[in-house]
C-alpha cells in the first residue's frame, strides 16, 4: 500500500550550489517522513540541478524537474498541479529549515482543520561568509475562529512580516486548487500570491515557533542596486493593499495605521533608490524624481494616520512632511551611503524601524 502524503515540499533552483545542498538535506532530515520534495530546476547555468539529481538517486520522495529559465513562479507553478500532498510547503533553494518544522505545522492544520499555517521565523543578514546577524520575527500563538478575526488582526502578523512570503507557512493543498491560485509572474511574486491566498480565507492558525532561516546576502553590488522601477512597483504594491482591506471591508485604526506606516517607509526607500549611486538619472532628473514622489497626494494621507515607531523614522519623515525636495535628496545620499559602506549599522537602523 503506497504510503499517505501528507506535504508536498515545492523548490525553484536557480544558481544556488553552494546552498542548494543543505536546503534539501534540512527536508530530508524533518521528523515529518511522508512527504514528497518536488524541485524544479529552472535552467540554472550552475550545477545546482545536477547536484538535485543527486541526491533524488538516492531519495525515492525526491523528484527533479528540469525546465528553461522563466523566474521562480513558472517553477513552482509547473509543480502545484502534480502535487500529491493534503498540503503543500514552498521552500527557497538557498535557505534551510529547523527539523520539526513540518511535522509541527502539519499537526496544528490537522488539529485546527487549518487551510493557512502562519510560523515565525529567522533573517540570518550575512556581512561576509562567515559574519551574519540574526533577526527573530514572530507573533504570539492564535487560532483565529473566524474569517473576520483574522482580517481584523491582520495587520499585526503584516507589522511582523509574516504575510510576505511563502517559506513560513502551510498551505491546504485543496483550497490552493479550488481557488486557482498560482504565483503571478511578476516581480516579489510572493507578496501578491500571498495576497491572493489570504484573500478568502477562513481557518488561519499562527504559531509562534521559528523554524526557517532566510539567508539575506548583504554584499556591496546587492545594495548598491538601482531599480528604475522601483517607485511604480511600490505604489502598485500600495495599491494592492488598500484594495485587499477594502474588500475586507477592515477599516479600524490599527489597520488603517499599518497601511499607511508601511506605504511611507517605502517611500523612504524610493527616495534612496533615486539617489543611488547607480541610478542612471541626471541630478535634474533626480530632483523631479523626488519632487513626484514627496507630491503625491498619497503621500499626504499617509502621514497623517502613519505612526512611526522609532525616533530615526521620524526623523527620516520631516523632509518628507515639508515636502523639502533638497532635503529628501541628501537624505536618500545619506541612506544610501550607510546602506552600501556600513551595512550592519543599516541592517539594525532597518530592523528597528
Amino acid at each position: 500500500m503506497a504510503q499517505e502524503i501528507k506535504i508536498s515540499v515545492i523548490m525553484p533552483v536557480y544558481n544556488v550550489e553552494q546552498f542548494v545542498g543543505k536546503a534539501i538535506e534540512s527536508i530530508q532530515n524533518q521528523t515529518l517522513k511522508e512527504f514528497e520534495f518536488l524541485i524544479v530546476d529552472d535552467g540554472t547555468p550552475d550545477q545546482s540541478g545536477k547536484i538535485c539529481d543527486e541526491y533524488a538517486q538516492k531519495d525515492p520522495r525526491i523528484q527533479v524537474f528540469h525546465k528553461e529559465n522563466g523566474g521562480a513562479p513558472s517553477a513552482r507553478n509547473l509543480v502545484i498541479d502534480r502535487a500529491r500532498g493534503k498540503y503543500m510547503y514552498f521552500m527557497d533553494s538557498d535557505d534551510w529549515a529547523e527539523p520539526t518544522m513540518l511535522e509541527d505545522m502539519y499537526r496544528l492544520a490537522e488539529e485546527h482543520h487549518a487551510q493557512l499555517v502562519v510560523a515565525g521565523f529567522y533573517i540570518e543578514t550575512y556581512y561576509n561568509d562567515t559574519e551574519y546577524v540574526t533577526t527573530e520575527l514572530s507573533c504570539p500563538d492564535r487560532v483565529f475562529q473566524t474569517q473576520r478575526e483574522f482580517r481584523e488582526n491582520a495587520y499585526q502578523l503584516f507589522d511582523k512580516n509574516l504575510l510576505y512570503t511563502p517559506w513560513n507557512k502551510l498551505f491546504l493543498s485543496q483550497y490552493l486548487l479550488d481557488n486557482g491560485l498560482r504565483f503571478p509572474q511578476t516581480w516579489m511574486d510572493d507578496f501578491p500570491f500571498n495576497l491572493m491566498v489570504i484573500r478568502e480565507v477562513e481557518k488561519v492558525v499562527v504559531t509562534s515557533k521559528k523554524y526557517y532561516h532566510f539567508m539575506r546576502a548583504r554584499a556591496e553590488s546587492e545594495t548598491a542596486r538601482y531599480r528604475d522601477d522601483l517607485y511604480p512597483k511600490r505604489e502598485e504594491e500600495h495599491s494592492w493593499m488598500l484594495d485587499l482591506y477594502g474588500h475586507w471591508q477592515v477599516s479600524n485604526e490599527p489597520s488603517m495605521e499599518m497601511v499607511s506606516r508601511r506605504y511611507i517607509e517605502r517611500v523612504i526607500g524610493c527616495l534612496e533608490n533615486v539617489t543611488n549611486v547607480n541610478c542612471t538619472l541626471d541630478r535634474k532628473g533626480r530632483r523631479a524624481a523626488i519632487r513626484e514622489i514627496i507630491r503625491n497626494p498619497r503621500v499626504s494621507e499617509a502621514l497623517k494616520t502613519a505612526r512611526p515607531r522609532s525616533a530615526y523614522m521620524k526623523l527620516m519623515l520631516l523632509p518628507v512632511r515639508w515636502k523639502n525636495v533638497t532635503l529628501c535628496y541628501y537624505e536618500g545620499k545619506v541612506i544610501s551611503w550607510v546602506k552600501t559602506k556600513n551595512v550592519k549599522t543599516f541592517a539594525k537602523l532597518k530592523a528597528g524601524r
